[in-house]
């Protein structure tokens, strides 16, 4: 069983940057392909972004393309979301997940593991 854990949310104005972690335990983390998703109030939990094991391949969502940044480090067991340019609608809690298969990594449904979330509030 993979633990997962996220910190690194807040309240950040309009314009602002975070930068969130998530760390892993409880498995190999380089054998799992990491992702971020997020759940805003009264929606359902949609994909922002994913990055393969080794960290060669990386995919976004079209709302944050350009702006969220993944990456991982294999040696500390932590993967990062680098958010710039934040926005009010970026507001919402923030997942991080680890899947085992490697295809459709946009999909909720092909993770394995969770974690518990963290709170980002982007004000205007």
């Amino acid at each position: 069983q993979a633990q997962l854990a996220e910190s690194g949310g807040g309240l950040v104005q309009a314009g602002g940057s975070l930068r969130l972690s998530c760390a892993a335990s409880g498995r190999t983390f380089s054998n799992y392909d990491m992702g971020w998703f997020r759940q805003a109030p009264g929606k359902e939990r949609e994909f922002v972004a994913a990055i393969s094991r080794s960290g060669d391949s990386t995919y976004y969502a079209d709302s944050v393309k350009g702006r969220f940044t993944i990456s991982r480090d294999n040696a500390k067991n932590t993967v990062y979301l680098q958010m710039i340019s934040l926005k009010p609608e970026d507001t919402a809690v923030y997942y991080c997940a680890a899947r085992s298969i490697t295809i459709a990594p946009w999909t909720r449904g092909n993770y394995d593991y969770w974690g518990q979330g963290t709170q980002v509030t982007v004000s205007s």
